[in-house]
């Protein structure tokens, strides 16, 4: 079988079921491939060769025998801010350059133990802080359908490797769009599913009470079948959900669906994204689905409010990395206050410590009650609003970027960077599950996403749904 860089994990486990390939021949493939295409597009930070052929070996015997897992032979690629255990993992930062694990985190050791293959850590935005992925110590990640163009960020790499056909399939983490925005931006399917459903166990934080792992693929099945492996409660972390990984719903063949109006009208949204838009809703009403547009009036206040309580926990997560007990210190320390000061100031990039600083000053005294306090009150207000409109309705479909992918070093102002989420973030403030899915080709020919979202542990039906909307829009 001749293996081919855009091929799913469907094809992959069809043909070593067949015998007409082995998991060395698929690892060998993808090795050859990250050869080719990595000095240029810069998406693995480090590729772990040795222990990837290793396992494939093990697994192409556990196939011979009939013991091998759900994952036999899919080639999974790690943001680099998962912990894998004696491997290093840095969140693209140099405050954690060459730093080691310890332990493996919760979702990678289930993708291990159903014999997945980890090939490597993908560069990312430092500390998953970014929208372009132009803010890694390591470097800028570039699009392969474009490399003049940003692959969207923070997980960059991530897509980059799977668009690329460097691996079947990448974990991410989305924190406020960070999985589907650069998802869109490369024609991938990129799926976060709520909060609490995959455990955050080993995954270096940005902000707790907003990060999720999820799944960068090719197509909706294969998302389906990692979410699956990787869901469930975890020991580890307190927030992970106890409910049961499936709903156990029989979803209703018509669905009602909203669209919000605040989107559609937006003055930013990119004209032919929205006439394509506007085509899917037509073709869903001619399937016979109830599509409503709805009003969502606080499009402007969710990105406002996500940066004020993102860089506050920031502020409290990314206080440990002071370079005393691991990571990045200071040759040019003297005493124990120019150690913390010197270390932390050469190891964190600009866009860290400005988000740093932002977070400390809305938790200072005096600042507490006007900003935190009033954003946390406010998230509530989207969070309700949000489930009213899921009361009435089975789905929320919007864009899921404005626009397509932009010129590395297009935009240098820090708050127009930050409205590159401005369709990804009511996600992450409300907690509910979300899937971008691939459109198909823009005029300027880039890729571009539609996102669905749905009521907290409803990934089953969004799924179900979402593999539907991906065979009738393509």
């Amino acid at each position: 079988m001749q293996l081919k860089p855009s091929a799913t994990y469907n094809e992959i486990r069809s043909g070593l079921s067949q015998g007409n390939l082995t998991c060395v021949a698929v690892v060998d493939f993808y090795l050859n491939q990250i050869a080719r295409q990595n000095g240029e597009l810069n998406a693995f930070l480090e590729v772990f060769d040795a222990d990837a052929k290793s396992a494939a070996i093990k697994i192409d015997e556990k196939l011979k025998n009939g013991t091998a897992g759900k994952l036999a032979g899919m080639v999974i690629g790690l943001k680099d801010n998962m912990c894998y255990k004696d491997h290093k993992v840095s969140a693209s930062s140099r405050i954690l350059e060459n730093f080691k694990s310890l332990y493996t985190a919760t979702a990678v050791e289930k993708l291990l133990a159903e014999d997945a293959i980890i090939i490597g850590r993908l560069n990312c935005d430092e500390f998953a802080m970014g929208s372009s992925n132009e803010n890694s110590a390591f470097g800028p990640v570039k699009n392969p359908l474009n490399p003049e163009m940003v692959p969207g960020g923070s997980s960059g790499g991530s897509v980059a490797a799977v668009a690329a056909g460097m691996c079947t399939a990448t974990l991410g983490s989305d924190t406020g769009g960070s999985i589907r925005q650069p998802a869109s931006f490369c024609g991938l399917v990129g799926f976060k599913p709520s909060y609490g459903r995959i455990s955050r166990y080993g995954l270096i934080a940005y902000a707790s009470s907003f990060d999720q792992i999820g799944p960068i693929t090719r197509n909706v099945e294969d998302a389906a079948l990692l979410y699956e492996v990787m869901a469930g409660a975890d020991p580890h972390d307190s927030t992970t959900s106890q409910r049961p990984v499936h709903d156990g719903k029989v979803t209703e063949e018509k669905k009602r669906i909203a669209v919000i109006r605040e989107c559609m009208e937006d003055p930013g949204l990119d004209p032919e994204i929205r006439k394509q838009l506007d085509s899917i809703i037509d073709q869903l009403k001619n399937e016979g689905h109830s599509v409503e547009m709805v009003s969502f009036p606080f499009l402007d206040l969710m990105v406002p409010v996500y940066y004020v309580l993102t860089t506050a926990e920031a502020s409290s997560n990314l206080s440990r990395f002071g370079g005393i007990l691991y990571g990045h210190r200071s040759p040019e320390t003297t005493d124990i206050d120019s150690a913390f000061r010197k270390s932390r100031t050469e190891g964190f990039g600009a866009e860290v410590k400005r988000r740093i600083m932002l977070g400390t000053f809305v938790l200072s005294s005096g600042y507490y009650d006007a900003y935190y306090n009033k954003a946390q009150k406010v998230r509530r207000v989207l969070k309700n609003k949000t489930e009213a409109i899921f009361a009435q309705h089975d789905f929320i479909l919007i864009p899921t970027t404005p626009v397509t992918a932009f010129k590395r070093g297009d935009i240098k102002d820090p708050v127009t960077m930050y409205l590159q989420d401005i369709y990804t973030v009511q996600a992450n403030l409300t907690g509910i599950p979300a899937i971008s899915l691939p459109k198909g080709l823009h005029s300027n020919g880039l890729p571009f996403g539609i996102q669905v979202m749905s009521p907290r542990f409803s990934e089953q039906s969004l799924l179900e749904f979402a593999g539907y909307l991906q065979r009738i829009v393509n």
